[in-house]
């Protein structure tokens, strides 16, 4: 994987940027003003980044892996040590299905009924290959997403959910607390 060197990633113009970040140079980034990214970061191949008025904000040692999009007009934040599998795709807005309004991007305004709402994924959230995450979702500290997961609602803290749409199925660990510590401490 081709990854873009630190004279280019400084002159896109993101918001911030922290050191040790990787973003390959067949990722797509849109509104990079409003694009903040940690330290420890990689991005890789295929991602769409496209940030709306609420801004997208990537924290520490974080991954998102081929194919990922991340996009609408709410705020986008991935907390540090989160991380998103390949073809996982997080909406911050949601056009109005019920035929009461037009749908598409190509539409005006006034014949429209496009709603928005943030999404967060606290720390040490992962999100399996395929899932979708739709807007105004927060997945708490720990949680696991299973792969081709559709997520409607909160999520709670250190849980494993699955399914369409997705329903929590057991406890996850907390080790990976005492690890981060580790990590942390270690430099």
């Amino acid at each position: 994987m081709a990854f873009l060197s630190r004279e280019q990633l400084e002159q896109i113009g993101f918001e911030s940027l922290g050191v040790n970040v990787l973003i390959s140079d067949k990722a797509s980034l849109y509104n990079v003003s409003k694009i903040s990214i940690g330290s420890h970061v990689r991005i890789d191949d295929f991602c769409v980044l496209s940030a709306g008025e609420g801004g997208i904000k990537i924290g520490n040692y974080t991954h998102i892996a081929v194919f990922c999009s991340l996009m609408g007009n709410g705020h986008i934040e991935l907390s540090d040590f989160s991380g998103l599998s390949s073809r996982v795709s997080i909406y911050t807005s949601n056009d109005d299905y019920s035929g009461s309004s037009l749908t598409n991007p190509m539409i005006p305004e006034e014949y429209k009924n496009v709603q928005s709402a943030d999404v967060k994924l606290h720390k040490h959230v992962i999100v399996g290959s395929g899932s979708i995450i739709l807007p105004g979702v927060t997945l708490n500290e720990g949680v696991a997403v299973g792969a081709l997961s559709l997520v409607t609602k909160d999520c709670g803290e250190y849980k494993i959910y699955s399914g369409v749409p997705a329903r929590p199925i057991k406890a996850r660990k907390k080790d990976l607390k005492t690890l981060e510590m580790e990590l942390l401490k270690a430099q």
